[in-house]
């Protein structure tokens, strides 16, 4: 996207950081920005708490640690740049992490996993951060690796991913 971050793309006449707040804000209690940029918003910015911009799982983790500070039990990650997600995400998330001992879930679709679209135990925090420590990157890996439920969406639209001004274009021409 040139450089500029999602979060702040225009996306008809609203940034892709409020249409995301707007579907999550009405299934949660709380609502926080994981980043390492300036980002100009009133909700907390959480960044990663490891060095050198490991990418989304150094942003869970980064959550949970701000999860458990704020004496949450759960924390649910979705991507800035999937504006389109499901308004039931968390209840599914929910449903679908009764079947894991922790209430790990995440969300998946005839594509596939959507990885980053999950809700996460902050009990295991310790076990994401010694899985990044030892060199994992990938969601998929450390949500299968803890046997992690999933909640089935029928939609695979409904987690377009925004990574290119074409995509930008098709986005708002569903909006």
């Amino acid at each position: 996207m040139g450089g500029v971050a999602k979060a702040g793309l225009m996306l008809g006449g609203r940034t892709l950081l409020t249409h995301c707040t707007a579907r999550l804000d009405p299934q949660v209690c709380g609502v926080a920005v994981n980043t390492n940029a300036a980002l100009d918003t009133t909700l907390p910015v959480v960044p990663d708490t490891m060095a050198g911009h490991l990418g989304p799982l150094a942003g869970i983790l980064a959550g949970l640690d701000w999860a458990r500070a704020q004496g949450a039990t759960h924390m649910v990650s979705v991507a800035v740049d999937t504006p389109f997600f499901p308004c039931d995400l968390v209840p599914q998330l929910l449903l679908a992490g009764e079947g894991h001992a922790a209430g790990l879930a995440v969300a998946a679709t005839t594509d596939g996993a959507q990885g980053t679209f999950g809700v996460w135990p902050v009990a295991l925090q310790d076990a994401l951060a010694d899985f990044i420590a030892n060199g994992g990157r990938r969601v998929r890996d450390f949500t299968e690796d803890q046997g992690a439920a999933t909640a089935d969406f029928p939609d695979p639209k409904a987690f377009f991913n925004i990574n290119t001004p074409d995509d930008l274009a098709q986005a708002a021409a569903w909006l």
